[in-house]
């Protein structure tokens, strides 16, 4: 199955006006979910409870039409409960492996904060190699395999930092907040006369796509033209992070790949076979706020990130 830039655009607006029957507001979340799953990334999205996070994953993974997974990540949680283990048959004398909920196509790791360091490392090997290693044997996960993890914000109890292996291994950093209060009256309206949780199913959601349409859109995002000019500004602006006195780490090689795939992607959907300097200004700041961490003078000023990275963007000189 082969699939048009001008195909692959058609299939977000369709992705998007599922999404949309049931999530109000969120467009720019929504938008870069639909990018990171056509170059193939991760997504980490962060804000406060109530705000949507888990049900906007739920209602893109049935629009899309991926075999869906979810953790509900917990302080008592083990690796063994994300990937599974070899158990004893004694019917047959022999160990059959038990999967866990890791095989799936998008994974929902949802308050992947909860956990420690050690189970959240569980996610490190199927997020970069999309495969999972269990006493000492290989298994593929779906060529597919996406997770989109939320967390509440570190300044809330009971919580862990992210390892910062794990962290840049997310091709974006959402920040999801509060909505606006004509978007709050209409959550309100579209939600206040129902009971019990919100299901996708509920608001009509239909599947537009399946696994064969995403890895043809995929196929066709690798079409786009990424020139020599806008690599080279790509790389620039990565590595402008790691000369910053504001910035006591930068971001990795790793970081510039998945800026350049993503911004393929952009473009495709805004229906082009060229990425232009814009694409790369625009996803900079979701791919760089969990890949930065700020000097200790930066910090005491009350540096934010994103004012760095904004500060980056003017800074380093973008082809014509």
């Amino acid at each position: 199955m082969s699939m048009t830039l001008h195909e692959t655009a058609e299939l977000a607006g369709r992705i998007r006006a599922e999404v949309g029957k049931a999530i109000v507001g969120q467009a720019e979340t929504v938008e870069h979910l639909l990018i990171a799953l056509l170059s193939r990334g991760h997504v980490l999205l962060e804000g406060p409870p109530g705000t949507a996070k888990t049900f906007m994953a739920q209602c893109f993974a049935a629009s899309v039409g991926l075999d869906f997974g979810r953790i509900q990540f917990t302080p008592d949680l083990l690796p063994g409960d994300i990937l599974g283990s070899n158990l004893f048959n004694f019917q047959t004398s022999a160990f059959t492996l038990t999967r866990g909920p890791i095989f799936c196509e998008l994974l929902l790791a949802d308050e992947i904060n909860r956990t420690p360091p050690k189970t959240q490392a569980a996610l490190l090997e199927a997020m970069q190699e999309r495969r999972v290693t269990l006493d000492g044997e290989t298994h593929a996960l779906s060529p597919n395999f996406m997770v989109v993890a939320t967390q509440n914000p570190i300044e809330s109890q009971g919580v862990y930092p992210l390892p910062e292996a794990q962290l840049d291994r997310f091709a974006f950093k959402l920040l999801v907040g509060y909505p606006s209060a004509e978007e709050e009256a209409a959550i309100v309206r579209r939600f206040g006369e129902r009971s019990g949780p919100a299901r996708a199913a509920d608001f009509g959601i239909g599947q537009v796509a399946d696994a064969g349409t995403i890895q043809a859109a995929q196929e066709a995002v690798k079409t786009v033209t990424l020139a020599d000019d806008v690599i080279a500004y790509t790389v620039a602006l990565i590595r402008a992070t790691r000369t910053s006195p504001d910035i006591a780490s930068g971001a990795s090689p790793r970081a510039a790949v998945l800026l350049a795939n993503a911004a393929r992607a952009r473009a495709a959907l805004e229906g082009r076979d060229y990425v232009l300097p814009d694409d790369v200004k625009a996803l900079a700041t979701a791919a760089l706020r969990h890949r930065l961490l700020l000097s200790p003078a930066a910090e005491i000023e009350g540096r934010q990130v994103e004012d760095l990275v904004a500060g980056l963007i003017e800074q380093t000189e973008a082809p014509r």
